[in-house]
């Protein structure tokens, strides 16, 4: 961490920055949270550890309407958004400076808390191990019992843009003790359901939603300058249950949006209060756009065009929905 800080100063010192973008302690030692630093001095509240999940990506849309270039953090999944919202206009390349840092995953502070280990006050990755600081010494638990969902099934330790890394090597590949993972495993074990029973998932899953908009609020392909559900129109921008449409709508039109440029950075299960699995819905679109089209990473690459937006003589007809029958 004090490498980053001190680079950090070194570029905010001759000019090349006019701002950090980055994570900052909080009131615990597992909530640090994204902040800005605009002066040197700003930088002892800097912090960044394995409970660092928030994706800095789309903080970068509020820098680009501020002057001079903006230094921001990304881990290797967070490059991916980074891309996608370049492709879209969202934020300037020319406005950023990119430092990569590594990444061996992303804890999930309350797996951490229900292991019994109370007081956090930072952590650490050794290996297949998660090293906890405590007010009450150190403790000890396996890395994979503590990791968010998405890291376990990690894309890569690859950062598809920068400027210079820290911390990190250029074409890392594996994921979290090396294992990579099959990310659309939970996606196969519902298509395998029954349709009712299936439905009756999704049903119960997004039943405890409570229209806080956190999801949407921090998804970086939730770019949209007005958001339909803010309209007054069908009283979609009630902030509670009211109905079904409530219920069973609101994230599948929101996957919908999102379908070919969500980069699965996994932001929308990671803010959840409720811990409704939003990530495994938006893979579902992201698998059938890979079998119907060909394999697909948003945010790859700044240039490629998203299959559902591209048309190729090899794209599947539209009647291959209604011939999969229950196959949604």
């Amino acid at each position: 961490m004090q490498e980053l800080i001190t680079r950090a100063k070194e570029l905010l010192a001759d000019g090349t920055v006019s701002r950090v973008l980055g994570w900052k302690k909080g009131d615990m030692g597992w909530d640090p949270e994204p902040a800005y630093f605009e002066k040197e001095e700003d930088l002892k509240d800097f912090v960044y550890n394995p409970f660092c999940g928030a994706n800095l990506s789309k903080y970068l849309i509020a820098a680009g309407k501020l002057p001079g270039t903006t230094l921001v953090f990304l881990k290797p999944c967070d490059t991916y958004s980074f891309n996608q919202l370049t492709k879209e206009h969202r934020v300037k390349r020319e406005k950023t400076y990119i430092i990569g840092v590594g990444c061996h995953g992303t804890l999930k502070a309350e797996k951490v808390l229900s292991a019994g280990i109370k007081g956090i006050e930072d952590a650490a990755i050794e290996g297949d191990t998660l090293k906890v600081k405590t007010l009450y010494g150190e403790k000890e638990m396996p890395l994979m019992d503590a990791l968010l969902e998405r890291c376990q099934v990690c894309k890569g330790k690859t950062h598809v843009v920068f400027d210079e890394l820290i911390g990190a090597e250029e074409g890392e590949e594996a994921g979290p003790g090396g294992l990579a993972g099959n990310r659309f495993a939970k996606v196969e074990e519902l298509e395998a359901m029954p349709p009712k029973e299936r439905f009756a998932f999704w049903q119960e899953q997004l039943s405890k939603c409570i229209r806080c908009n956190a999801c949407r609020n921090v998804c970086p392909a939730c770019s949209c300058l007005k958001c339909v559900f803010d309209g007054n129109q069908f009283d979609s921008s009630q902030k509670a249950n009211a109905d079904t449409f409530e219920e069973q709508m609101f994230h599948i039109i929101r996957a919908y949006h999102v379908a070919g440029r969500c980069t699965d950075c996994g932001e929308c299960s990671r803010v959840c209060p409720e811990g409704i699995p939003l990530q495994l819905l938006n893979r579902k679109f992201i698998k059938d756009i890979n079998t119907f089209y060909g394999e697909y990473q948003a945010g790859a690459d700044t240039e490629s065009r998203a299959p559902l937006t591209d048309f190729t003589f090899e794209d599947v007809e539209p009647g291959i929905v209604s011939e999969r029958g229950g196959g949604r």
